[in-house]
């Protein structure tokens, strides 16, 4: 199994804030779109960072609550690891496992093209594992 085929199952929209944006409009995005993760882009195609509920958390714990008016450039992730929609399933689980990410990117030739999370990659594998089920239990019943 590839990047591209659990994209497939669950779509390319990517939710993106700009660099500029205070970290309130931030949590406000992360809360309307009920999601862990927003990629930083200056123009929805580009990754110039990620940023997470975590590195939320991490700021507010140093910095306090002044934080939350700061630029999400101030929080973010600038070194970001990112895939290709070719790339193998179980190196992408891998990367995420070792590094302990939530969510990567997928880039094709230089543009933002999709995002996957920990739990698209869970949901993938167990809808895997049913079917494998399925068709052995099938091949049983015969």
């Amino acid at each position: 199994m590839r990047v591209h085929d659990v994209l497939r199952r669950k779509g390319t929209d990517v939710f993106t804030v700009r660099p500029e944006a205070t970290v309130r409009e931030l949590l406000d995005m992360l809360a309307e779109h009920r999601i862990g993760a927003l990629v930083v882009s200056t123009d929805g195609k580009s990754v110039d960072g990620i940023v997470s509920e975590r590195d939320i958390v991490l700021r507010l714990h140093d910095r306090g609550p002044e934080i939350l008016d700061a630029q999400v450039v101030d929080i973010m992730t600038s070194d970001v690891s990112t895939c290709r929609p070719d790339e193998l399933l179980e190196n992408l689980m891998a990367l995420m496992t070792n590094q302990r990410f939530r969510h990567v990117p997928v880039v094709a030739d230089g543009a933002l093209v999709g995002i996957i999370s920990i739990g698209d990659v869970v949901k993938h594998r167990m809808d895997e594992l049913q079917a494998e089920r399925d068709q052995l239990v099938g091949y049983i019943s015969r």
